[in-house]
């Protein structure tokens, strides 16, 4: 199985935070390791905002390196308008980052390794796994 990295997940191995992240880390083969595009787009807004910019988008960029870029295609796309139906009947939506994150690992059928599992539990599917505690 696939992990896909959400956004706070790979701000917490950047800061070195949560010890046991640092380790499951390590355990995990990069190549079943995966990035959605969103994630990216996120980080590197975040690096674009810092008092550093270029050196934090570098950090970014060599962090991102050794992982595959999953992209918000067509397929995830179908994920989204499915999920946000959902979730709009039901009165429980969540993000936009976070649904086009969530359409993205469900289209992969991947796992999301968050902790941010308030929000994605909400979706219908979404395997989660948090690494930070």
């Amino acid at each position: 199985m696939n992990f896909f990295l959400d956004t706070n997940t790979c701000i917490y191995f950047l800061k070195g935070s949560h010890p046991r992240l640092q380790e499951r880390f390590r355990q995990a083969h990069p190549d079943h390791l995966r990035v959605p595009s969103m994630v990216e787009a996120e980080l590197l807004f975040g690096a674009a905002k810092s008092n550093r910019a270029e050196a934090t988008r570098k950090t970014v960029r060599a962090f991102l390196a050794p992982f595959k870029i999953v992209p918000f295609d067509s397929n995830a796309a179908s994920h989204y308008a499915v999920v946000r139906a959902h979730l709009e009947a039901a009165g429980t939506p969540i993000g936009p980052d976070d649904l086009i994150i969530a359409a993205t690992v469900l289209s992969a059928g991947g796992c999301l390794i968050t902790a941010n599992t308030n929000e994605f539990q909400r979706v219908p599917g979404l395997r989660l796994e948090d690494w930070s505690s």
